[in-house]
């Protein structure tokens, strides 16, 4: 919970084109992503036509960047170029199941309600194009509401009202992710590269991200058993196991950003993609996995782009066919014989969807924001009328839902605060 190559925060101009892929994971045109974050970044000495207000709240309205779309998602990985392509899409999953399976009429109706709102934020705060949100905040509510109704193209229920709560939430809220063009929002990234390294269970880690990353897998867990465990996902048909997720609602709307994760990642080009980095970067079958990730030698031997779309993405592949599978299925047993039933961090043992490791990001950030002044400083000096928030192409990482996860940096802005006085 959505990202290749290097992290935004540590690496030069030109290795930015990589990084868009982490929230656009099925787009083939990373070169012209890349562009975009540049510009953002570095600031380009062209800047990109704004995008008028009427433009923004037409459902037609297909968003350009030098001549290319700017998409945008639901659930990670379901993509659009307009609203209005996303109608369609919305109205399909209200009759995905029928009233027996447990989605009544009322629930089909939240579900729509949900959908579009969350498809206009990730319209709106793209990781690819700050105008839609520039546009968004630099309009009154009043405004906003002129240009609603004077739409001609037909639009759901509720659209007017989504708009309106996407605009009042961003006018007071900072997104915190590692190319935000706020300096202060890229600090409290999880991927911002600490120089000095940070200390967290024993252990010397380049960035918070390296430390979530690697704690998911077990310390005696090596690089050969992972390629061993890619090999058995290989052999086997996932269609059928991918449809009992599909086909039950109790299943699938809980838990909807980790079962289109695991679609992507079960297919077989991102299986094999997964077996070709573990066989490069100077990875050895003997290496530990959670050992390599940490800082031994050198500094940054894996970026924090790398930790979250290779270390990350393949420990959450394991971690989550284990949870999903049936109690019977074959592949627990082989999954928990790699220590893939749980997260295992000194005697504890916690489970990988759990408040328990949860915590663990509050731990850490502990340590970041509380013990390390100059990261203190950062967060306690932004205002407590901007809430910190953190919204990622509508990607919902199981292991840390982002509810959780910014209700977490709002209290470690407290405890900041307080420290500092």
């Amino acid at each position: 919970m959505e990202k290749f190559v290097r992290d935004a925060d540590s690496c030069s101009d030109g290795q930015l084109s990589v990084i868009s892929h982490q929230f656009s994971a099925r787009s083939s045109s990373l070169g012209l992503m890349g562009t975009v974050l540049i510009a953002l970044m570095v600031g380009a000495p062209l800047r990109a036509e704004q995008i008028s207000l009427k433009a923004l709240v037409t459902p037609s309205t297909i968003i350009s960047r030098d001549g290319h779309a700017v998409t945008f998602a639901l659930h990670g990985f379901i993509e659009f170029k307009s609203l209005a392509e996303m109608f369609p899409y919305i109205e399909s999953q209200t009759k995905r199941w029928p009233n027996s399976n447990g989605l009544d009429t009322a629930g089909r109706q939240r579900l729509a309600r949900e959908l579009l709102r969350r498809g206009i934020e990730s319209r709106v705060v793209s990781m690819t194009d700050e105008r839609p949100l520039e546009t968004l905040v630099t309009y009154t509510s009043q405004e906003l509401k002129q240009a609603l109704t004077q739409l001609k193209e037909p639009v759901p229920p509720g659209y007017a009202e989504a708009f309106l709560e996407v605009q009042e939430k961003w006018k007071h809220s900072l997104n915190c992710w590692s190319a935000a063009p706020s300096i202060a929002a890229r600090v409290l990234s999880n991927w911002y590269p600490i120089e000095e390294g940070i200390q967290l269970y024993g252990a010397t880690y380049d960035s918070t991200e390296h430390f979530w990353q690697a704690v998911k897998y077990h310390p005696d867990t090596t690089v050969a058993e992972l390629t061993e465990l890619l090999s058995v996902l290989e052999q086997k048909d996932w269609s059928p196991w991918l449809a009992r997720l599909d086909d039950d609602p109790r299943l699938y709307l809980p838990n909807a950003y980790a079962v289109e994760f695991l679609r992507h990642n079960l297919a077989p080009e991102r299986l094999r993609w997964f077996r070709g980095e573990l066989a490069g970067h100077g990875l050895r079958p003997t290496d530990h996995a959670r050992l390599t990730q940490q800082r031994a030698v050198r500094a940054f031997r894996f970026s924090a782009f790398e930790e979250k779309i290779l270390w990350g993405d393949l420990a959450d592949l394991f971690h989550l066919i284990y949870i999903f599978s049936p109690s019977d299925d074959p592949i627990r047993n082989k999954l928990a014989e790699h220590h893939f039933d749980a997260i295992y961090l000194g005697e504890r043992r916690m489970g990988f969807i759990s408040e328990e490791y949860r915590s663990l990001m509050l731990d850490i950030w502990h340590v970041k924001y509380l013990q390390m002044a100059r990261f203190r400083e950062v967060i306690s000096s932004i205002p407590l009328e901007i809430r910190l928030s953190h919204f990622l192409n509508d990607g919902d990482s199981p292991d840390i839902p982002i509810p959780v996860y910014v209700e977490y940096l709002n209290q470690i802005r407290d405890l900041a605060r307080a420290a500092a006085r």
